[in-house]
């Protein structure tokens, strides 16, 4: 999940060799609906399939086994996210890599859906990170190679908006499909494959310069160049740390109905997630909307990014002192108002403190391992936290310390307001 030096944008800063074109007409709405795709497989499947999955074929260790599926997985994320980000731009091509990505989902998944041991989910599940973070580093990139700086909060607000409306179509098709593995997961991966033929169908680009080839030592120096710029350093920390603290809850969300929320009699866990998302995602797009858009009108990207990873941070205490019903559906509305506009406002935030304009999708990709980096590491961590403490409390205020955190981390930014 992701995403110059001043606020003239990625687009305009030296060596630039020429400003960010219009909006492409309609790309908003193909953004949106290229961005719910994505995560309405990534919330369908690790929310809600893989975790029944691992659940039925190892009961007693689930959360340890979803633990390591999880961050092992994370680890393909991580790596292929730059790399297919600089693969694109040594190309001068998006649409391309979009559509190889979303194509291959559809294999990918019927083999997930085949598979019956842990290792072998493992290893195809690792297959689906791969493949669809090579279409998540070409589908973000899209908005600094085409969107204007002042218009990036409309631009993030439509990218955002995907995880919300997202979330809701993942979590109901999986509700839907919890029974059927295999079929869910098919589903799911037809719906990327076919918002990746529209993407690429509706939204004509043109090629950019194509770059030389490099070395391979020369490209993995390049991947870590961009942390030695002062304020992308810090957006990237403050990315990492908030990521961190909401996946550590989030992929555990359908064990924590289980084991930790007092549920309403007749009330199953998958029921509750189907209840939580929706909910959920109202508060996201209210957020996310209003979240972009005022963050243009006032050009306040900082105010808009630390407040919101403050909110989210409250979100988390609530279950964290209270395991009725009623404490998860506050947590629900009151944690997607924060993450919602963080989401939209950080995004804008990070395409205008990409170093190079011309080197946009490989460090926009090498800030998305700030989004894929803290899930490796947050399955083992919430794992060992909730074996250790016996419970889910002491993971929540974990997850409260690091989105404040990740709060104060953009204010060392200079170059944003």
């Amino acid at each position: 999940m992701a995403l110059s030096s001043s606020d003239t944008g990625a687009g305009t800063g030296p060596g630039t060799p020429s400003a960010p074109r219009p909006t492409t007409r309609g790309l908003l709405p193909l953004l949106l609906t290229g961005n719910t795709a994505l995560y309405a497989l990534y919330v369908g499947v690790p929310g809600m399939l893989l975790a029944l999955q691992i659940e039925d074929i190892d009961p007693a260790d689930k959360v340890a086994n979803f633990g390591l599926v999880s961050g092992v997985s994370a680890v393909f994320a991580t790596v292929f996210n730059p790399v297919a980000g600089a693969l694109s731009d040594r190309s001068g091509r998006r649409n391309p890599w979009i559509l190889a990505g979303g194509l291959l989902a559809i294999p990918v998944m019927f083999l997930l859906g085949s598979v019956h041991t842990i290792l072998l989910v493992m290893i195809a599940w690792c297959l689906g990170q791969a493949v669809m973070n090579i279409y998540q580093a070409a589908i973000t990139s899209v908005v600094p190679d085409r969107v204007p700086p002042g218009s990036r909060g409309k631009a993030s607000a439509a990218v955002g908006l995907g995880l919300p409306i997202g979330s809701v179509i993942g979590a109901l098709l999986g509700a839907a499909f919890s029974e059927n593995y295999r079929t869910g997961y098919l589903v799911l991966g037809v719906i990327v494959a076919a918002a990746a033929v529209l993407f690429t169908a509706c939204a004509r680009e043109e090629r950019m310069p194509a770059k030389a080839p490099l070395p391979v030592r020369t490209q993995i120096a390049a991947f870590g160049s961009a942390l030695k710029d002062h304020d992308f350093r810090w957006a990237f920390i403050g990315r990492a740390l908030l990521v961190l603290g909401y996946f550590a809850v989030a992929g555990f969300q359908l064990y924590i109905l289980k084991d930790h929320t007092e549920l309403p009699a007749g009330l199953a866990a998958e029921e509750a997630v189907a209840i939580l998302m929706p909910l959920n995602a109202v508060a996201m797009v209210v957020s996310t909307v209003l979240g972009g858009w005022l963050s243009d009108r006032y050009d306040r990207r900082k105010l808009f990014v630390g407040t919101s990873a403050a909110l989210a941070a409250a979100a988390l205490v609530v279950p964290a002192v209270s395991t009725g019903w009623t404490a998860m559906l506050v947590f629900s509305v009151v944690n997607g108002l924060g993450f919602g506009c963080y989401m939209a406002v950080d995004t804008a935030l990070v395409t205008m403190v990409l170093p190079k304009a011309e080197d946009s999708a490989r460090d926009m990709g090498v800030l998305n391992v700030a989004n894929a980096g803290p899930q490796i590491v947050a399955p083992f961590v919430a794992s060992l936290i909730v074996s250790a403490s016996g419970g889910y409390t002491a993971l929540f205020v974990v997850a409260a310390v690091l989105s404040v955190l990740g709060a104060l981390a953009v204010r060392p930014i200079r170059t944003v307001r």
